[in-house]
């Protein structure tokens, strides 16, 4: 079987099935893939990703669909290989040439990683982490919504973990630069692979400590004006930001 992942993060989805799976192998099937990337098994089926070549008609009745839109559409185990075919591409497409001295990678066979002819450094899949977070204040929460979000919509206080940082810390910074506010009694929720490219967005809970709510303009927009009986518009289901905000 193949998942194909054409350029620009895009997913292949059957327009009456609900897959990212195509029946076939790129090496004997004449499936057009650019360069394809083992993934590894699903029980004894081998799995394979690739970018479809240029000008390549679409396969059968299969669609293009951004990887996003994909988790309302597809059950989970689809969505993971999704996420796990986007990523190996762009780790594949941004790594055939080593940053230190620029000399070509080869795969390694002994782990998902590639090795510099010349200098013998390793280059792995690269992981960033960021936190999500939902403060409460009692019974109310803290919902917030970006500039770039839809009218109505809200989320929540995320940010990227920085180098030296733990993920405590990176929380407690991220609410404080955002909003102003101290928080405390920090609790894991769960997490979540995000591969746009390479995010992995780890949830908590936490509580008001004190300060006041100065909400930075430029970033975001929230207040303690909600409670979990009566939210505003919020993602999609399946996202750990709505997992976080109904308590799911």
């Amino acid at each position: 079987m193949v998942g194909p992942c054409p350029r620009g993060g895009s997913c292949i989805q059957a327009r009456n099935v609900s897959a990212v799976v195509v029946i076939g192998n790129p090496a004997t099937d004449k499936i057009p893939l650019q360069d394809p990337i083992r993934l590894g098994h699903r029980g004894a089926i081998p799995f394979f990703a690739g970018i479809l070549e240029p000008g390549s008609p679409v396969l059968n009745n299969w669609q293009f669909v951004r990887v996003r839109d994909l988790y309302v559409m597809i059950p989970r185990e689809e969505r993971a290989i999704a996420a796990f075919a986007v990523r190996m591409i762009d780790f594949d497409v941004k790594t055939r040439f080593y940053g230190r001295c620029g000399n070509g990678t080869c795969p390694l066979m002994t782990e998902r990683a590639k090795q510099c002819g010349t200098c013998c450094l390793t280059a792995c899949p690269r992981l960033s982490m960021a936190n999500i977070v939902l403060v409460q204040r009692g019974d109310r929460i803290l919902p917030a919504r970006s500039p770039r979000f839809p009218p109505g919509l809200y989320g929540l206080i995320a940010g990227f973990v920085e180098p030296g940082e733990n993920l405590e810390y990176a929380l407690v910074r991220e609410v404080r630069e955002e909003t102003g506010i101290y928080v405390k009694i920090i609790r894991y929720f769960g997490s979540e692979p995000w591969p746009f490219p390479d995010s992995l967005m780890v949830g908590f809970t936490a509580e008001f400590a004190g300060g006041k709510l100065v909400i930075a303009k430029n970033e975001i927009g929230a207040s303690f004006c909600f409670d979990r009986e009566h939210l505003p518009r919020i993602p999609e289901k399946l996202s750990i930001s709505r997992n976080l905000l109904t308590g799911g």
